[in-house]
């Protein structure tokens, strides 16, 4: 007994303590500092570009971990303070301006795409939502999903496969297995965290102090106070806390200060103690890990969810980064067409009206020659819009604000053009097929989501059975105070209202006062013990609400498997397409360029008959307008080839093995490692007074590219 006492006073002085330094702490001006901007990333550039900071994480804490509760005992109550988000471009950008001119090869759009993509930056928040959710879980508590869709808000920008649909999600993702669905008269909940009720496993301290004065007026003949006047002063606290296995326990401690004026009442003040030690355990509905740590497991997945939707996120991206990429070299390469075109049908209008005032040839050829002119200089406008269209999709989809004069007005030329390659690589369909069953992420996410569906299913299932508990409690309770001066001591000629030593409480019997430490140690000293076991049952009656939601919970669950067969039948006819569309394109970029070999050789022997007079200047601006066609068709099949060879990485799952995308420096938003696209060489095109944006390397073997 001296060892118990001894320990509820350490407690008592422990918590009296405590209150002070509480206090202090919560005075105390807060230490946090705002979050620092991320530092620049670190790029690869020509020696006269300055070399940004060391990379620093962004967006990378963990939340699934709580602030710490050491030294400062308050920080858990306390708002974290979240930095603004960056809208601050990379140093990348003005590394690569040279002159008013970006000057940009396909891996430097690539790296730009990783640090300054929208889309990618909306979409590295969902880790960290993914992070908080997991936190939640680990308190019992339900957890509320997280968007793991594609988001595509990029303008010019597009997307293939099965993670094409912008859907309803915060920053326009789609809401895929760790969020909720929308139905089509409102909103559809899915039996996913359906189960047994979870005690909270964060500990709950609670407490009450009370001051009550109450005067009554006495209507009782037995009375003997017109008022009674009774003063109660009480001090309450309890624990709970819930624990994996369904084990329950709560702890109450209640402590009161009663004073009156009856002069009936044996003690004034009286001093009432009491405690009780409660332990619950489920034995049905609710035993086990699995139905009390469902949400846990569940938010686990999602976690891993979303790094996978974020793959999938940057894949989406640098597919659309390399298609805008290759339409903007059509674009550039168009215009060029367009102006060696216009150039020759400017050449020969001068040359026909010469001939013309001499009167070699007659005057409508120099009209015909007019009209050609005049059909050129529309086709170089219309080539010049659109490259100015995708220079400004180009600059928008590689940089978090052009609101910069200097960026907006800014020129982008490419440093890349497009190498097809000799002989195309011979695959077997099967093996692509296989890389992409293995890689492709949506399919990856869709065997995460069984696995929670098969969780929340055997969580269902112990949901159907009856509520039986088991508890056991231990407790006891005390009384202390004065005896009331106006109760008078027993003789032999007293009557009832006296008092007694030998029939008052045990700690009356031999003193009159008893303090609040003689009142709390009778709590521990078997003064006036409460203890007991028992059982609970609930035994609902039909159990259809339990029978629907395991029967709902199974239908999900072996929709789901149809939904996977489906994806994969999906990626099969994908694969397949794709690997049909590098054969086409590859067929289209020999004819288109055996087309312009055949345009130029006509084009060279007319000439050689014009300067003997066997064809005429009009045959000349045909054939010179076969050419331009014959040219700009090869551009645009090239860009085609390239596309669908993107398609083809996509497709298998490989894109960003094959560019050399590191996924690391993608969810930090800081490239470290230049990608490394294939199929690439330096544009013979850019003046060579420009530097380049960075040296470019050798190229590569070809990745799995499919018969031909």
């Amino acid at each position: 007994m001296p060892l118990l006492r001894l320990n509820l006073t350490a407690r008592v002085l422990a918590l009296g303590l405590a209150v002070p330094i509480l206090l202090c702490d919560f005075i105390s001006p807060s230490t946090a500092s705002a979050q620092q901007n991320p530092a620049p990333s670190q790029e690869q550039t020509p020696p006269p570009a300055p070399e940004p900071a060391p990379p620093q994480p962004v967006h990378l804490k963990d939340y699934s971990n709580p602030s710490p509760a050491f030294p400062h005992v308050l920080r858990p109550y306390k708002a974290q303070e979240l930095a603004q988000p960056n809208l601050a471009n990379s140093a990348r950008i003005d590394s690569l301006m040279h002159d008013g001119k970006i000057y940009l090869s396909i891996d430097d759009a690539v790296a730009l795409a990783l640090e300054n993509n929208l889309d990618l930056d909306i979409a590295r928040y969902n880790l960290n939502i993914a992070d908080a959710d997991l936190l939640r879980a680990r308190t019992g508590a339900n957890i509320l999903g997280v968007n793991t869709g594609i988001v595509q808000n990029t303008p010019g920008g597009g997307v293939g496969g099965l993670g094409g649909t912008v859907g309803s999600g915060t920053g326009g993702t789609t809401v895929a297995a760790g969020g909720a669905g929308t139905g089509t008269n409102g909103l559809v909940s899915s039996t996913l965290g359906l189960g047994s009720p979870i005690t909270s496993f964060d500990p709950q301290l609670t407490g009450t102090l009370q001051v009550d004065k109450n005067n009554t007026e006495s209507t009782s003949v037995f009375s003997p106070v017109p008022i009674v006047a009774q003063n109660t002063y009480t001090a309450d606290l309890a624990y709970t806390q819930g624990f994996h296995w369904g084990t329950a326990l709560s702890v109450a401690f209640n402590n009161t200060h009663l004073t009156t004026n009856n002069p009936t009442s044996l003690l004034t003040p009286q001093l009432g103690s009491n405690f009780q030690f409660r332990l619950t355990q489920n034995l049905l509905q609710g035993f086990g890990l699995l139905p009390n740590t469902r949400f846990i497991r569940i938010a686990k997945n999602n976690r891993e969810i979303s790094d996978v939707a974020f793959r999938l996120q940057i894949i989406t991206t640098v597919d659309q980064i390399e298609n805008m990429y290759w339409d903007l070299v059509f674009a550039y390469e168009n215009v060029r067409v367009q102006q060696e075109a216009l150039t020759y049908q400017q050449k020969a209008l001068d040359d026909a009206r010469r001939q013309a005032q001499v009167g070699t040839i007659p005057p409508i050829q120099v009209v015909s020659a007019q009209s050609t002119v005049a059909t050129g200089q529309q086709n170089l406008i219309v080539a010049q819009n659109n490259l100015q269209l995708q220079q400004l999709l180009t600059k928008n989809a590689l940089s978090r604000s052009i609101e910069d004069p200097t960026l907006a007005e800014a020129d982008v030329i490419p440093t890349s053009t497009m190498q097809i390659p000799e002989q195309e690589p011979i695959v077997p369909i099967q093996d692509l097929i296989n890389d992409a069953l293995r890689h492709r992420a949506e399919l990856v996410e869709s065997r995460i989501d069984l696995n929670s569906r098969d969780i929340n299913n055997r969580a269902v299932r112990n949901a159907m059975l009856p509520t039986l508990d088991v508890f056991a409690y231990y407790g006891g309770s005390g009384v202390g105070g004065d005896v009331n001066p106006s109760v008078p001591a027993c003789s032999p000629t007293s009557g009832n209202f006296c008092l007694n030593p030998a029939k008052a409480p045990p700690p009356f019997k031999t003193t009159t006062s008893v303090g609040y430490g003689g009142t709390v140690n009778q709590l521990v000293n078997s003064t006036a013990p409460d203890r007991g076991i028992g059982l609970s049952l609930n035994v609902p009656i039909l159990n259809r609400l339990a029978q629907s939601n395991q029967v709902r919970a199974e239908l999900e669950y072996r929709q789901a498997q149809v939904r996977q067969h489906q994806l994969e039948n999906q990626v099969r006819i994908e694969v397949r397409n794709a690997q049909f569309d590098v054969k086409q394109n590859r067929a289209s970029v020999q004819a288109a360029q055996s087309a312009v070999d055949l345009a130029r050789q006509t084009f060279d022997a007319d000439q050689q008959k014009l300067k003997v007079g066997l064809t005429t200047q009009t045959a000349i601006l045909q054939d010179a307008s076969t050419l331009t066609t014959s040219e700009s068709n090869l551009v645009s099949a090239k860009a085609a080839y390239e596309k669908s060879r993107i398609e083809l990485d996509r497709a298998t799952g490989l894109l960003l093995d094959h560019a050399g995308i590191d996924i690391n420096d993608a969810s930090r938003g800081q490239v470290t490692h230049l990608p490394n696209v294939p199929y690439v060489a330096p544009s013979p095109n850019v003046p060579p007074s420009q530097p380049n944006s960075t040296p470019q390397p050798s190229p590569q073997p070809a990745p799995p590219g499919g018969q031909m």
